[in-house]
């Protein structure tokens, strides 16, 4: 079978492009130098996740640049492809596209395709069809994993890790926050009510973590454990754990003003740092696993937490964290911890 250059990669390579921009950049620029007068196409996946809709990445044939726009779920509409066909050029008067259940693909041309340049692109979109659908079906998949597991754990989960056991051991600053009586606060009210707390709440504290680089590892009952990895100096990792605890006390002292408008108590809640070695990978049954961090540190830094409403402050930090930092530390002293054999240096914010 006699096939054009861009019709044969369909056919032997596309399937494999790694992602949704590779292939919209591929392939644009192999219809280009083909022959066809186009200037940008757009690339739209249907998203199986929380907040996103779909994912849409724009080509630019005059740059090669493709970026990505996102579509979030209950909008009224989503037409980024749309509007960046329609939005190339005043020559624009034609585009030609070709879709799936899950992926639609379009493009624009710098002036109107004649009925040859509209059947090449005719038959394109019915040789796109199989690598769309395997591209959405990777897409569905990463979208799912990071919803579930995060960015940094689902691209290892991803990349083939798979086996119980396996991981590496990271240094990174750890984050564990906890609300306050919260199992009273269950006793007394709706369980709608407590859902709707708890998604507040997670919001604004992994949030925060996202924000400033973190990485949520996983929601325990009412409580959050979050990482920093150190890929530079361990005092940027801690920085940023220090710029997203101010960060969600930012966000719940609105959220308290928000609830106390509307007649219901504010949330408090303690949360605690530290630095320290970590085992990040695959830990649990034989048939299902958690990718998950465990070690002394994670210890350490659940039971520092645990000293917040003893000691009467929001915010401790362990003397790891202060030896890592420029940032201002209050002393609170030196303090046993349950279950770990040294005493803690523990230090808090002087407005915590």
């Amino acid at each position: 079978m006699d096939l054009s250059a861009p019709l044969a990669w369909l056919v032997d390579e596309a399937s494999a492009s790694p992602e949704p921009d590779r292939f919209l950049l591929e392939l644009g620029g192999r219809l280009a130098a083909d022959g066809l007068p186009l200037a940008g196409g757009a690339l739209t996946l249907a998203v199986p996740h929380p907040i996103i809709a779909h994912r849409t990445w724009l080509w630019r044939s005059e740059t090669g640049v493709v970026i990505e726009s996102l579509g979030f779920a209950g909008a009224v509409s989503d037409r980024a492809g749309e509007e960046w066909l329609a939005g190339l050029g005043p020559t624009l008067d034609q585009s030609t596209g070709a879709g799936t259940d899950h992926a639609t693909l379009g493009w624009a041309g710098i002036r109107p395709f004649d009925a040859d340049e509209t059947a090449r692109l005719r038959d394109v979109a019915r040789f796109a069809a199989a690598p769309l659908t395997a591209l959405a079906e990777r897409a569905a998949l990463a979208a799912l994993l990071e919803a579930y597991l995060g960015r940094r754990s689902a691209a290892r989960v991803r990349a083939g890790s798979l086996s119980r056991g396996t991981g590496e051991t990271i240094r990174a600053a750890l984050l564990y926050a906890d609300l306050r009586n919260f199992t009273a606060l269950s006793e007394t009210s709706e369980p709608a009510a407590v859902i709707a707390a708890l998604d507040a709440w997670f919001d604004r504290l992994a949030g925060a973590v996202h924000a400033f680089g973190g990485e949520v590892l996983k929601f325990i009952g009412d409580g959050v454990l979050a990482i920093f990895p150190v890929s530079g100096s361990p005092r940027e990792a801690c920085d940023a754990a220090l710029r997203a605890v101010a960060a969600a006390r930012a966000g719940m002292t609105h959220l308290g003003q928000t609830r106390q408008a509307e007649g219901l108590p504010p949330l408090s809640f303690g949360v605690a740092l530290h630095l320290g070695d970590v085992f990040w990978g695959n830990i649990g049954a034989a048939d299902r696993l958690d990718f998950t961090a465990i070690g002394p540190a994670v210890n350490l830094v659940s039971r520092l937490e645990g000293l917040c409403r003893p000691l009467g402050r929001s915010v401790l930090i362990s003397g790891a964290v202060a030896d890592a930092t420029l940032t201002p530390l209050l002393s609170l002293g030196d303090h046993p911890l349950r279950g770990i054999a040294a005493a803690c240096a523990v230090f808090t914010l002087p407005d915590a």
